[in-house]
Formats: C-alpha cells, structure tokens, sequence
C-alpha cells in the first residue's frame, strides 16, 4: 500500500477536488481546470492511462505533474507533450505546530479571510513573488487568509491539494517591500492550525534547493517526508 501523499495530486483530482476537475471517462487521468491550476495526473502507468494522460496533456496544454521521485510513476509522461522543465521538489508534513512566537501576538487581528472581491489583488500577488502556479481561479481551492496594508493586499496563505486525511497549505506569499515582518509565519501558522483542529495533517511541497524556505517550514513543525519531481509541460 502506497502512502496517500505519495502521488497526493491523483487521489485529490479524483476525490475531494473532483468537481474543479475534467477527467477521461473511466478516470484513467485528471487535469485541474486550466483556470484553477495546472495538475495533471494518471491512474497508473498502463498503455490505457497513458493514453488518457496525453489526451488531457494536447486538450488543456501547460499542465504540470507531480510524482514521487523514486515512485513507480516518476517517468510516466503524455506522449507527444514536450517536457518544458523539470524541478526537484520536496514534500513536508506536520502533525502539530511550533510554539507560537512573539509575531503572531503583534499580528493579531489583522488577518483577515479573502474573498472573490480580493481575487484580482491575490493573482496580481502570486504573479508578483511567484510561490507556485496560480491562476484566475486558484483561490477556489482555499479558503485565503491574508493581511492587507493601506487596502493592499501584501501578504496571504491558503489550501490547494486535499486527500484523505491531509489538506496542503499552499499559495504562501509576501509582497517584497513588506518581508520580515512575521507576515507569512503568521499566516501559515492560521491556515495549518485548522487544518490540524479538523483532525487532519498538514503537508506542503517546497523546491528542494530553496533551503531558506524548508528550514522555515521546520521552524513551523513540518519534516520532510518524500523527495518529488514537478513536470512542466509544454504546449504541442
């Protein structure tokens, strides 16, 4: 029995993401609607899932996939579908946070829940700093907490991926003129603490040579659990 998380995209396109999604008939493959984002994934490496995973590669082109990096789908690609990058992942998770730091208490009550009003503000921030792909329609897969300054939004965090069990934290951003103010910890903190109060584990995926960003995760309780590979694919 493989681990939920190891190929966390497929079980989350096929189950607690299943109506932002469009899927080949007999689930063979799933693609995340263009507009929400951009993951693609197959059921398995059968000839039939390959199939079905180019078919959704050519329909709804720029898709990435994410695998495990020593899983049996690590070299499972849509044949025909240019391969634009590859990037080195790394997949953390967390059962309990951190002690609360003197950031929280300074930030408290400024963090605020987004809402469709603030998505042009929210897509116009992940275009900016770049946490990860984002689009039009990302923040349906939050909800969105964020902290805005003179009405600009300046920093936010929310859920992407969901699985039994296990709800990512994603999306984690701060405008550069307003780092080092605790903006993002805090954030974190407010998304991962209600994934946890619902009796579900934390997990999140970082680049792997950003060793800044995961020493930051550990600070806020996450351990590595499984190295991945993010596949961007290009257009045919």
């Amino acid at each position: 029995m493989t681990h939920p998380l190891d190929r966390a995209v497929f079980n989350a396109l096929t189950t607690r993401l299943s109506r932002l999604t469009t899927s080949d008939s007999g689930a063979l493959a799933a693609r995340l609607d263009p507009e929400v984002g951009v993951f693609l994934a197959a059921a398995d490496d059968s000839a039939a899932s390959r199939e079905a995973l180019g078919v959704l590669a050519r329909r709804y082109p720029g898709a990435g996939l994410v695998e495990r990096e020593d899983g049996p789908m690590a070299g499972v690609l849509p044949e025909g579908v240019p391969v634009a990058a590859q990037v080195a992942l790394v997949q953390m998770a967390a059962t309990a946070l951190t002690p609360v730091g003197s950031d929280a208490a300074r930030l408290d009550g400024v963090i605020e829940e987004l809402g469709e009003a603030d998505a042009p503000a929210m897509l116009a921030l992940a275009t900016l700093t770049k946490p990860g792909p984002f689009r039009s329609r990302t923040r349906e897969l939050g909800p969105f907490v964020g902290i805005k300054r003179d009405g600009q939004l300046v920093a936010m965090a929310g859920r992407r991926l969901r699985v039994d069990g296990f709800t990512e934290l994603s999306g984690v951003c701060t405008h550069p003129d307003h780092r080092g103010m605790g903006y993002a910890a805090a954030l974190s903190r407010v998304v991962v603490g209600e994934i946890l109060a619902t009796g579900e584990e934390a997990f999140l995926h970082a680049f792997a040579d950003h060793e800044t960003t995961i020493a930051f995760y550990r600070g806020l309780g996450f351990q590595t659990r499984a190295r991945m590979t993010y596949t961007s694919l290009g257009e045919v």
